[in-house]
C-alpha cells in the first residue's frame, strides 16, 4: 500500500509502518494520507484514498464532509501532544502572573559600568503576582485542560473547570479539588485567570468578547493556547487598554494581536516539542496502518470508533449513512450464499456509520456488489 507525506512526519513514526508500504511526497493515487498542517480543501482525491491521519489534534485543515462523502476516514491524535501544550500553558500562566518578557528586554538595554545597581534600581516596574491563593478558570477540561487543571492545584491555585462535553474518563482523572462550573458565566465571575482549551465551532468562536469579557473580574488575565478566533481581537484590544483584562497571553500571533498592550505573542509552540511530534507521529501511523490492513477505526472525526480483533476467513468493512435496514441488506446476500458472520460490529457517529463483520468463509463479488449497491452505502472492502 501506498502512503503520501503532506508534512514532514517523525521517522519513528513512520518506522511503525513496516515494510508493507510504499511512503513519499510524491506517490500518486495513495491509499493513506499522513499529514500536519498542510491545506487540504483544494486537493483532489484519488480513488484509492481509504484514510487521512492528521498527527496533531486539530483538523480545520482537511476538508471533513468531502471526505465522509466519499468514504475517507479521517482520524487525529488526541492527547498525543497534550503535556507539550500543558508545559507551555504553566508558562503562560506565569508569563502572565509577572512581567518577565517585559523585564528581559529591558535588561537587555543595560549598560556598564553598574548594572547591577541598575537592576536593582528598575527592577520594581516588572514586579508581579503569585500563582498560589489565586483562582485559574479552565474553559474546557480534555486532555490538555485537565491535566493543566491538576498541575495548577499543585501550584497552589483554586481551580474551576467547566466543559459540558466532558467524558467519563476524563473525569475520572480530574483531581477532587477541582471545583465544576455549570456555565462559562461562573467562570467569568470568580476567576483572577483564564484559560481556554476548547476547539474553533460555531459555539466557541468570538466566545471572548465584549459581553463576556464585561462578565468577568477587573483586572483578570487571559490565556489563549487553543485557537485565535476564540476571541474578538478588537473587544480583547479594548478591555486591555481600559484595564480590564491586565495580562494576554496566546499561541496564536496576528496583524492585531501583536499590536496589543500588556500581551504576549509566542509563536505557536504549543505542540512544539520533539516528544510531541514523536508521539503525534506514532499516533497516526499505529492508526492509519490498523485501518489499513485490519480495517478497525480509532480516534476518527467522521465516523465511530469501531474495533475488533480479526476472526474467520474475510473480513468486510462498510462505511455507510446512519440509516435504517443497510444492515438487513448487508447480511442478506451472505446469508444468501451460505456464510455464517462469525462477529459482526456496527456503530454511528451523527449521519455516518461503520459495521464490521468477520466471516467463515469468503463472499462472491456478486455478494460484495449487492453490498455496495445499497442505498446509503459509502464504501465497502474485503479483507
Amino acid at each position: 500500500m501506498k502512503i503520501q507525506l503532506l508534512n514532514k512526519i517523525a521517522k519513528v513514526g513512520l518506522d511503525e509502518l513496516g515494510t508493507g508500504y510504499t511512503i513519499g511526497e510524491e506517490i500518486a493515487d495513495p491509499d493513506g494520507i499522513l499529514v500536519r498542517s498542510a491545506a487540504m480543501h483544494e486537493m483532489e482525491f484519488g480513488p484509492n484514498l481509504k484514510a487521512i491521519a492528521r498527527a496533531g489534534a486539530g483538523v480545520n485543515n482537511i476538508p471533513i464532509d468531502r471526505c465522509s462523502q466519499e468514504g475517507i476516514v479521517v482520524f487525529n491524535t488526541p492527547g498525543a501532544n497534550a503535556n507539550g501544550v500543558k508545559e507551555l500553558a504553566i508558562l503562560a500562566l506565569l508569563l502572565a502572573a509577572r512581567d518577565v518578557v517585559g523585564g528581559v528586554e529591558w535588561a537587555k538595554t543595560l549598560q556598564a559600568p553598574d548594572v547591577a545597581k541598575q537592576v536593582e534600581k528598575g527592577k520594581s516596574k516588572f514586579a508581579g503576582t503569585e500563582l498560589a491563593g489565586k483562582t485559574l478558570g479552565v474553559i474546557g477540561l480534555g486532555a490538555i485542560g485537565g491535566m493543566l487543571a491538576n498541575t495548577a492545584v499543585h501550584l497552589g491555585m483554586k481551580v474551576v473547570g467547566c466543559d459540558p462535553f466532558l467524558s467519563v474518563a476524563g473525569a475520572w482523572n480530574l483531581n477532587h479539588h477541582i471545583s465544576r462550573a455549570a456555565t462559562f458565566d461562573e467562570i467569568f465571575a470568580t476567576a483572577d485567570y483564564i484559560t481556554l482549551h476548547v476547539p474553533a465551532t460555531a459555539d466557541t468562536k468570538q466566545m471572548i468578547n465584549a459581553e463576556s469579557i464585561a462578565k468577568m473580574k477587573d483586572g483578570v488575565k487571559l490565556i489563549n493556547l487553543a485557537r485565535a478566533d476564540l476571541v474578538n481581537a478588537a473587544d480583547l484590544k479594548a478591555a486591555l487598554e481600559s484595564g480590564k483584562v491586565s495580562a494576554y497571553v496566546t499561541d496564536f500571533p496576528t496583524e492585531e494581536v501583536l499590536e496589543l498592550p500588556h500581551t504576549v505573542a509566542i509563536p505557536h509552540l504549543g505542540a512544539s516539542t520533539e516528544e510531541s511530534e514523536n508521539n503525534c507521529a506514532v499516533m497516526a501511523a499505529r492508526q492509519i496502518d490498523d485501518y489499513l490492513v485490519n480495517g478497525n477505526i480509532t480516534n476518527s472525526v467522521n465516523f465511530p470508533s469501531v474495533s475488533s480483533p480479526r476472526t474467520g476467513a474475510a473480513r468486510i468493512c462498510a462505511l455507510h449513512a446512519n440509516v435504517p435496514a443497510v444492515l438487513q441488506g448487508i447480511t442478506t446476500p451472505l446469508s444468501e450464499e451460505g456464510i455464517n458472520i462469525d462477529n459482526m460490529t456496527n456503530k454511528s457517529k451523527g449521519d455516518n456509520a461503520y459495521t464490521i463483520l468477520d466471516l467463515t468463509s469468503a463472499p462472491s463479488e456478486k455478494a460484495i456488489q449487492r453490498i455496495r449497491a445499497i442505498e446509503g452505502m459509502i464504501k465497502v472492502r474485503v479483507l
